[in-house]
C-alpha cells in the first residue's frame, strides 16, 4: 500500500516493449535507500515490484495487464516518473490509500493558473465517473490530490506550489494521459451495495 505522497522524481532510463515481454529500468536516488529484489515501487501510480537493482536504477516488468490499463506503452526513454516506497506500518498517512491498481488512463484538457497555483483540468473515463466527487480523493500518475471541482465529465485539481515543484505532473501539457486510480473505498461500498441488492431483487 501507498499514500500518494511523492519521494522523488526518477526517469525512466529504458523502456523495451515486446510481443512476449516488457521491461522498464527506472533511474532514481532517494527511493532506492533500502530497497531490494521483490519490493513494490510506486512508479507514477502503478505498483511494480524490483527485479533487479544496482546504484542507479530499478528494473522492472510491464506484464500484458499493466500496459492495457496504464500509460506506459506512450511513455519514452526520459520521461519523468513520480516515485514512492511502499508504506511501513506506524508510518503517517500524509495522503490516503493508494494501491497502485490503476482504474484507466485519463486525459489532460486544461492548464491554468490561480495565483502561485496550477489548475488541472481532466477527462477521465466514463466508467469512473460515480467516484469522483468534488473533495475527494484521486490518485493521478501515484500522487494523492483532492478533486477541487467536478463539472459534467471533467474535474480539476490544484497543485499548490511546493506540489508543482516535487511531482512530474506539474510539467505535463495538455492532452497528456495520466495514470488514475479512484478512491477504493468508493469501489467497495458499491459492490457491498450491489450484493445486497441482488440479494433482496433473488428473495423477492
Amino acid at each position: 500500500m501507498f499514500t500518494g505522497i511523492v519521494e522523488e522524481v526518477g526517469k525512466i532510463g529504458d523502456l523495451q516493449i515486446g510481443a512476449e515481454q516488457a521491461t522498464m529500468r527506472v533511474e532514481a536516488h532517494t527511493v532506492l535507500d533500502g530497497v531490494i529484489a521483490g519490493d513494490s515501487i510506486n512508479v507514477d501510480g502503478v505498483c511494480l515490484t524490483v527485479v533487479s537493482l544496482d546504484e542507479r536504477s530499478f528494473l522492472f516488468g510491464l506484464a500484458p495487464e499493466t500496459l492495457r490499463r496504464t500509460a506506459f506503452g506512450g511513455r519514452s526513454v526520459g520521461a519523468a516518473v513520480n516515485l514512492e516506497r511502499a508504506a511501513r506500518v506506524g508510518d503517517r498517512l500524509g495522503g490516503h490509500y493508494v494501491q497502485g491498481h490503476i482504474d484507466g488512463v485519463a486525459r489532460i484538457v486544461e492548464r491554468t493558473i490561480d495565483g502561485d497555483s496550477l489548475v488541472l483540468w481532466f477527462e477521465p473515463p466514463e466508467a469512473l465517473l460515480p467516484y469522483i466527487v468534488e473533495k475527494g480523493f484521486v490518485a493521478l500518475d501515484g500522487i494523492s490530490l483532492t478533486v477541487a471541482k467536478q463539472a459534467g465529465e471533467r474535474f480539476s485539481v490544484v497543485l499548490v506550489a511546493y506540489t508543482q515543484g516535487n511531482v512530474a505532473l506539474a510539467g505535463k501539457n495538455a492532452d497528456e494521459p495520466v495514470n488514475i486510480e479512484v478512491d477504493v473505498i468508493a469501489k467497495y461500498v458499491e459492490n457491498l451495495l450491489q450484493s445486497r441488492l441482488q440479494q433482496g431483487a433473488d428473495k423477492s
